[in-house]
Protein backbone atom coordinates (compact mmCIF):
# COMPACT_ATOMS: atom_id res chain seq x y z
CA UNK A 1 0.00 0.00 0.00
CA UNK A 2 1.20 3.47 -1.00
CA UNK A 3 0.07 6.53 0.16
CA UNK A 4 1.09 9.98 -1.11
CA UNK A 5 0.16 12.83 1.24
CA UNK A 6 1.88 15.91 2.68
CA UNK A 7 1.93 17.25 6.05
CA UNK A 8 0.57 20.45 5.32
CA UNK A 9 -2.70 19.02 3.74
CA UNK A 10 -4.99 18.50 6.76
CA UNK A 11 -7.24 15.76 4.69
CA UNK A 12 -4.47 13.76 4.80
CA UNK A 13 -4.16 13.65 8.93
CA UNK A 14 -7.85 12.82 8.47
CA UNK A 15 -7.46 10.10 6.02
CA UNK A 16 -4.18 8.62 7.61
CA UNK A 17 -5.87 8.29 10.88
CA UNK A 18 -9.08 6.74 8.85
CA UNK A 19 -7.36 4.32 6.60
CA UNK A 20 -5.25 3.40 10.10
CA UNK A 21 -8.79 2.22 11.98
CA UNK A 22 -9.52 0.06 8.17
CA UNK A 23 -6.64 -1.89 8.70
CA UNK A 24 -6.98 -2.42 12.49
CA UNK A 25 -9.74 -4.31 11.51
CA UNK A 26 -9.02 -5.99 8.77
CA UNK A 27 -8.44 -9.86 8.52
CA UNK A 28 -5.36 -9.89 6.34
CA UNK A 29 -3.27 -6.92 7.81
CA UNK A 30 -0.50 -8.84 8.73
CA UNK A 31 -0.08 -8.88 4.80
CA UNK A 32 -0.34 -5.10 4.46
CA UNK A 33 2.91 -3.00 4.31
CA UNK A 34 2.16 0.58 3.93
CA UNK A 35 4.56 2.89 2.37
CA UNK A 36 4.30 6.68 2.83
CA UNK A 37 5.06 8.93 -0.45
CA UNK A 38 5.60 12.48 -0.52
CA UNK A 39 3.55 15.06 -2.21
CA UNK A 40 3.89 18.80 -2.02
CA UNK A 41 0.84 20.75 -2.12
CA UNK A 42 2.89 24.55 -2.20
CA UNK A 43 6.51 23.36 -2.94
CA UNK A 44 6.57 27.44 -3.37
CA UNK A 45 6.04 28.16 0.11
CA UNK A 46 9.54 29.95 1.28
CA UNK A 47 11.25 28.23 4.14
CA UNK A 48 10.96 30.00 7.45
CA UNK A 49 8.28 33.01 6.39
CA UNK A 50 6.62 32.24 9.69
CA UNK A 51 3.38 33.56 8.22
CA UNK A 52 0.15 32.05 9.75
CA UNK A 53 -1.95 29.07 7.49
CA UNK A 54 -5.12 31.84 7.54
CA UNK A 55 -2.50 34.55 6.03
CA UNK A 56 -0.85 32.59 4.10
CA UNK A 57 -4.14 30.75 2.05
CA UNK A 58 -6.04 34.50 2.52
CA UNK A 59 -2.90 35.90 0.29
CA UNK A 60 -2.78 32.69 -2.43
CA UNK A 61 -6.60 32.45 -2.56
CA UNK A 62 -7.98 35.80 -2.05
CA UNK A 63 -10.31 35.00 0.27
CA UNK A 64 -11.79 36.81 3.41
CA UNK A 65 -10.59 36.07 6.67
CA UNK A 66 -14.15 35.21 7.67
CA UNK A 67 -14.57 32.92 5.13
CA UNK A 68 -11.34 30.79 5.55
CA UNK A 69 -12.07 30.68 9.69
CA UNK A 70 -15.05 29.10 8.80
CA UNK A 71 -13.77 26.81 6.57
CA UNK A 72 -11.29 25.91 9.08
CA UNK A 73 -14.07 25.19 11.63
CA UNK A 74 -15.61 22.77 9.28
CA UNK A 75 -12.23 20.75 9.25
CA UNK A 76 -11.70 21.05 12.54
CA UNK A 77 -14.88 20.19 13.61
CA UNK A 78 -14.77 16.32 10.79
CA UNK A 79 -11.63 16.23 12.09
CA UNK A 80 -12.54 16.13 16.23
CA UNK A 81 -15.33 13.30 14.61
CA UNK A 82 -11.98 11.36 13.83
CA UNK A 83 -10.17 12.25 17.23
CA UNK A 84 -8.04 14.43 15.91
CA UNK A 85 -7.04 18.07 17.49
CA UNK A 86 -6.74 20.78 14.98
CA UNK A 87 -5.94 24.15 15.89
CA UNK A 88 -5.67 26.43 12.84
CA UNK A 89 -5.07 29.58 14.79
CA UNK A 90 -1.48 28.69 16.30
CA UNK A 91 -1.09 26.32 12.83
CA UNK A 92 2.15 28.40 11.14
CA UNK A 93 2.39 27.91 6.90
CA UNK A 94 5.65 25.75 5.92
CA UNK A 95 7.63 24.16 3.29
CA UNK A 96 7.02 20.40 3.64
CA UNK A 97 10.31 19.24 1.80
CA UNK A 98 12.49 18.58 4.45
CA UNK A 99 9.60 17.06 6.57
CA UNK A 100 9.32 14.58 3.99
CA UNK A 101 12.74 14.26 3.54
CA UNK A 102 12.78 12.93 7.75
CA UNK A 103 10.14 10.55 6.95
CA UNK A 104 12.44 8.87 4.45
CA UNK A 105 15.63 9.38 6.87
CA UNK A 106 13.45 7.72 9.38
CA UNK A 107 13.12 4.48 7.80
CA UNK A 108 11.08 2.00 9.50
CA UNK A 109 9.94 4.62 11.69
CA UNK A 110 8.41 6.68 8.82
CA UNK A 111 5.03 5.91 9.81
CA UNK A 112 5.49 7.34 13.35
CA UNK A 113 7.72 10.35 12.07
CA UNK A 114 4.72 11.18 9.60
CA UNK A 115 2.41 11.25 12.79
CA UNK A 116 4.58 13.23 14.75
CA UNK A 117 4.44 15.89 11.80
CA UNK A 118 1.20 16.16 11.53
CA UNK A 119 0.21 16.56 14.84
CA UNK A 120 3.35 19.32 15.56
CA UNK A 121 1.78 21.04 12.66
CA UNK A 122 -1.60 21.10 12.93
CA UNK A 123 -2.21 20.16 16.82
CA UNK A 124 0.80 21.67 18.34
CA UNK A 125 1.72 24.73 16.19
CA UNK A 126 5.41 23.91 15.52
CA UNK A 127 7.24 25.47 12.76
CA UNK A 128 7.83 21.95 10.65
CA UNK A 129 10.00 23.79 7.93
CA UNK A 130 12.69 25.14 10.81
CA UNK A 131 15.23 22.22 10.41
CA UNK A 132 15.79 22.41 14.48
CA UNK A 133 12.46 21.97 15.34
CA UNK A 134 12.35 18.77 12.83
CA UNK A 135 15.16 17.29 14.74
CA UNK A 136 13.25 17.74 17.68
CA UNK A 137 10.89 16.17 16.34
CA UNK A 138 12.88 13.24 15.33
CA UNK A 139 14.12 12.86 18.38
CA UNK A 140 10.65 12.62 20.51
CA UNK A 141 9.49 9.87 18.10
CA UNK A 142 13.21 7.49 18.89
CA UNK A 143 15.27 9.13 16.12
CA UNK A 144 18.74 10.05 17.12
CA UNK A 145 19.07 13.75 17.02
CA UNK A 146 22.65 14.35 16.04
CA UNK A 147 22.22 11.77 13.10
CA UNK A 148 19.10 13.28 11.68
CA UNK A 149 20.78 16.81 12.81
CA UNK A 150 23.79 16.09 10.10
CA UNK A 151 21.55 14.48 7.41
CA UNK A 152 19.35 17.42 6.99
CA UNK A 153 22.17 19.65 6.56
CA UNK A 154 23.13 17.67 3.50
CA UNK A 155 20.90 16.44 0.62
CA UNK A 156 20.35 12.93 1.65
CA UNK A 157 16.72 11.57 0.86
CA UNK A 158 16.16 14.68 -1.72
CA UNK A 159 15.80 12.45 -4.54
CA UNK A 160 13.45 9.88 -2.81
CA UNK A 161 11.05 12.90 -2.49
CA UNK A 162 11.66 14.27 -5.65
CA UNK A 163 11.01 10.66 -7.32
CA UNK A 164 7.72 10.32 -5.04
CA UNK A 165 6.74 13.32 -6.60
CA UNK A 166 7.55 12.22 -10.01
CA UNK A 167 5.92 8.92 -9.40
CA UNK A 168 2.68 11.10 -8.60
CA UNK A 169 2.76 12.94 -11.52
CA UNK A 170 3.53 9.72 -13.57
CA UNK A 171 -0.10 7.86 -12.09
CA UNK A 172 -1.83 11.58 -12.80
CA UNK A 173 -2.57 12.06 -8.70
CA UNK A 174 -3.48 15.98 -8.28
CA UNK A 175 -4.28 15.73 -4.94
CA UNK A 176 -3.99 14.59 -1.77
CA UNK A 177 -4.19 11.71 -0.14
CA UNK A 178 -3.76 9.29 -2.81
CA UNK A 179 -3.97 5.67 -1.34
CA UNK A 180 -2.91 2.68 -4.07
CA UNK A 181 -2.96 -1.03 -3.20
CA UNK A 182 -0.08 -2.65 -5.32
CA UNK A 183 -0.97 0.08 -8.27
CA UNK A 184 -3.83 -1.93 -8.98
CA UNK A 185 -6.44 -0.04 -6.93
CA UNK A 186 -6.78 3.41 -5.72
CA UNK A 187 -8.66 5.49 -3.64
CA UNK A 188 -8.38 9.63 -3.83
CA UNK A 189 -9.51 11.47 -0.58
CA UNK A 190 -9.95 11.14 3.23
CA UNK A 191 -12.87 8.35 2.82
CA UNK A 192 -15.12 6.97 5.29
CA UNK A 193 -13.41 3.58 6.94
CA UNK A 194 -15.91 1.30 4.88
CA UNK A 195 -14.11 2.54 1.88
CA UNK A 196 -10.94 2.20 3.05
CA UNK A 197 -11.69 -1.34 3.95
CA UNK A 198 -13.12 -2.12 1.05
CA UNK A 199 -9.99 -0.84 -0.82
CA UNK A 200 -8.01 -3.51 1.41
CA UNK A 201 -10.17 -6.47 0.32
CA UNK A 202 -10.48 -5.56 -3.27
CA UNK A 203 -6.70 -5.20 -3.22
CA UNK A 204 -6.18 -8.39 -1.47
CA UNK A 205 -8.80 -10.21 -3.61
CA UNK A 206 -7.61 -8.93 -7.16
CA UNK A 207 -4.86 -6.68 -9.47
CA UNK A 208 -6.38 -4.64 -12.70
CA UNK A 209 -6.24 -0.88 -13.75
CA UNK A 210 -6.45 1.51 -10.90
CA UNK A 211 -10.42 2.26 -9.91
CA UNK A 212 -11.99 4.88 -7.86
CA UNK A 213 -13.71 3.57 -5.12
CA UNK A 214 -16.64 5.91 -3.21
CA UNK A 215 -17.44 9.51 -4.00
CA UNK A 216 -15.91 12.59 -3.63
CA UNK A 217 -13.96 13.00 -0.28
CA UNK A 218 -11.58 16.06 1.44
CA UNK A 219 -8.88 16.17 -0.15
CA UNK A 220 -6.08 18.80 -1.17
CA UNK A 221 -5.00 19.70 -4.38
CA UNK A 222 -1.90 21.30 -6.01
CA UNK A 223 -1.63 24.78 -5.11
CA UNK A 224 -4.45 24.80 -2.68
CA UNK A 225 -6.35 23.06 -0.03
CA UNK A 226 -10.06 22.22 -0.06
CA UNK A 227 -10.69 23.06 3.45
Amino acid sequence: MEVWSDIACPWCYIGKRRFAAALEQFEHRDRVRVVWRSYQLSPETPVGAGASELEALARHKGLPADQIRQMFAHVASTAAADGLTMDFDTVIAANTFDAHRLVHLAGDRGEDVMEALFRAHFTDGRVVDDREELVAIAAETGLDATAVRAALETDAAAEQVRGDIEEARLLGVTGVPFFAANRAVGVSGAQPVEVFTQLLEQAYAQSGAIVTLGDDAGSCADDSCAV
